[in-house]
C-alpha cells in the first residue's frame, strides 16, 4: 500500500514524502528579484511544517518581465547567494528544493508580445534564458528546476493553439509549438546534469481553440520521451472555488490519472486536494506518485505534520480564493 508519507526517488530527485508544496507566488519580491526576510520566514515555516518537496513561488527568467509586481528572478548572477541561502532554510528540515522558472510574458521596449510576432533570434534569447536560469539554480543548491508551461503565462501561451499561429518550425503543428520547450529542456539537461527537471503544464486551456486534453497528452507523451523527470498537471483557470473533503476533491484526477497510466515519467497532481484518506486512495488506485498542495498549505503550512501525527485528516481550506486578493497571498483567517 502506498502512503503520502513514504519516501519516494524520482530521476535525480529524492524527497522524504511524496507531498509537495506546488509553486504559489507570494508578490513579495523587489523589483530586481532579491529576497526579504518575508520570503525566508514563509519557506521556513513551510519546510518545517512537515512538506517533502517545496517548489518555489513564480521565478521569472528575465530582468525585464513586467508581467506582475514582486516576481523572484533567477534572472542575473548576484541573485545567485539569496537563493542559496532559501535553499539552505528549506534543506535544513530534510526537504527538496525545486524552483519553478516561468515568464510571465515577453517584453520589446516594455511593450507585451505574443508569440507570432516574435523574431526567432528573440525566441533563442527566451530558451536561452531559462537555461541561464536554470544553472543559477543549480548553482545555489536547488534539487532540481520547474518549467512552467501553464495558467496561460508565456510559454503555456507559446504552445498553445489559440495563441501561436506561426508559419515557421515553432508554430502549426503540436511538435512545432513545443520545440521551444524541448530545446529548454535539452539545454538544461546538457547545462546541469543530474538536475531534476520538471515540468507544470495545462491538462487543457479551457478556451475554445486552444490546447485540449487530447493534445496536452499527447505533448506530455513527447516531453517524456524527450527526457523530462516528472509532469505537474494542471490546468488553465485553476484554483476552483468552494472544494470540499470528499465532495469535489482532486479536478484534474481524471487526466493525470490517464496520464500517469500511459506513460513512464511520474505524474505529480495539484488542485484540490483536501482530505487524507481521499490523497491515499489517489497513490493506491492510480499511477500517480506525487501529490501538490497550494491553498492549504497557505492556510495551514505544517498540516503534513498534522496529518503524520494524525492531529488531522482534512484540510481547513475553505476554496474561498481571497487568498489571491489579499496582501502577500496570505490566508486571511490566518491569525498571524
Amino acid at each position: 500500500m502506498k502512503n503520502i508519507f513514504d519516501e519516494i526517488q524520482l530521476n535525480n530527485l529524492h524527497a522524504k514524502n511524496r507531498l509537495v508544496r506546488s509553486a504559489t507566488w507570494e508578490a513579495l519580491a523587489y523589483l530586481d528579484g532579491s529576497i526579504n526576510e518575508e520570503i525566508y520566514k514563509i519557506y521556513d515555516e513551510l519546510a518545517r511544517g512537515g512538506v517533502g518537496t517545496i517548489i518555489t513561488g513564480f521565478t521569472s527568467v528575465s530582468s525585464d518581465d513586467f508581467y506582475f509586481g514582486g516576481m523572484m528572478r533567477l534572472s542575473e548572477d548576484f541573485l545567485i547567494s539569496q537563493y542559496k541561502k532559501l535553499v539552505d532554510i528549506i534543506h535544513a528540515q530534510n526537504c527538496a528544493a525545486i524552483a519553478q522558472i516561468a515568464l510571465g510574458a515577453f517584453y520589446r521596449e516594455h511593450y507585451q508580445i505574443e508569440p507570432d510576432e516574435m523574431t526567432i533570434k528573440e525566441i533563442y534569447s527566451v530558451r536561452d534564458n531559462f537555461i541561464d536560469a536554470a544553472i543559477r539554480a543549480k548553482e545555489a543548491g536547488f534539487d532540481g528546476v520547474q518549467i512552467h508551461a501553464a495558467h496561460f503565462f508565456f510559454l503555456s501561451r507559446f504552445i498553445s493553439p489559440f495563441i501561436n499561429h506561426r508559419n515557421d518550425e515553432y508554430g502549426g503543428s503540436t511538435k512545432n509549438r513545443i520545440k521551444l520547450v524541448l530545446e529548454i529542456l535539452d539545454g538544461i539537461k546538457k547545462a546541469a546534469p543530474g538536475f531534476h527537471v520538471t515540468i507544470k503544464i495545462n491538462s487543457s486551456d479551457f478556451t475554445v481553440g486552444g490546447l485540449d486534453e487530447n493534445e496536452s497528452l499527447l505533448i506530455c507523451k513527447i516531453l517524456s520521451e524527450a527526457g523530462i523527470d516528472s509532469i505537474e498537471v494542471s490546468g488553465n483557470g485553476t484554483s476552483v472555488a468552494w472544494i470540499k473533503p470528499h465532495k469535489n476533491e482532486g479536478y484534474f484526477l481524471d487526466f493525470a490519472s490517464k496520464l500517469a497510466s500511459e506513460i513512464k515519467t511520474p505524474v505529480i497532481l495539484v488542485g484540490g486536494l483536501r482530505s487524507l484518506d481521499f490523497m491515499n486512495e489517489i497513490l493506491n488506485e492510480t499511477k500517480i506518485e506525487m501529490l501538490s498542495l497550494s491553498r492549504p498549505l497557505l492556510c495551514e503550512p505544517d498540516l503534513p505534520l498534522k496529518f503524520q501525527n494524525k492531529i488531522s485528516s482534512e484540510s481547513k481550506c475553505i476554496s474561498c480564493n481571497r487568498c489571491y486578493s489579499s496582501d502577500c497571498h496570505k490566508c486571511v483567517f490566518r491569525k498571524n
